[in-house]
């Protein structure tokens, strides 16, 4: 079934100042699905973890929080765009304990298991983009 977006707020994060209002418009979206606190918070635990990644890795770059249909499924969909260098090998990123930046390296894997739906696209030299989605009632 086709996830159609309602609604979508585009937001720059250039720095650290601009992860507050970032996680508190994400927080925003949760609650106008009427989700759930346990999943808000894993939401905006998930997406905390993805802008910080943004910033160390690829220097910022332009998030999108939208939300979401699927049938009769409402969900917070954020994306993640930087023009960062990029990721060589996704798979070795995903494994838990993998980190390139002197991390615990569970940013990646550990949204992952916070989210219902996460999808990475990188490659050295073209950035990375993460799509997560969580649904209100998943």
């Amino acid at each position: 079934m086709e996830i159609t977006p309602l609604s979508r707020d585009t937001l720059v994060v250039a720095n650290d100042q601009d992860v507050v209002p970032f996680r508190n418009n994400v927080k925003l979206h949760a609650e106008r699905i009427k989700m759930g606190l346990i999943n808000q918070t894993k939401l905006i635990t998930a997406a905390s973890e993805m802008v910080r990644n943004m910033l160390k890795y690829g220097n910022g770059g332009v998030t999108v929080i939208e939300i979401v249909t699927r049938g009769i499924n409402k969900g917070v969909r954020v994306t993640f765009a930087d023009k960062g260098p990029g990721i060589e090998n996704i798979p070795q990123a995903m494994q838990d304990g993998f980190s390139t930046g002197k991390s615990l390296g569970l940013g990646l894997p550990g949204t992952k298991r916070l989210v219902n739906e996460f999808d990475i696209k990188s490659g050295p030299g073209v950035g990375t983009t993460v799509t997560i989605i969580k649904w209100a009632n998943g």
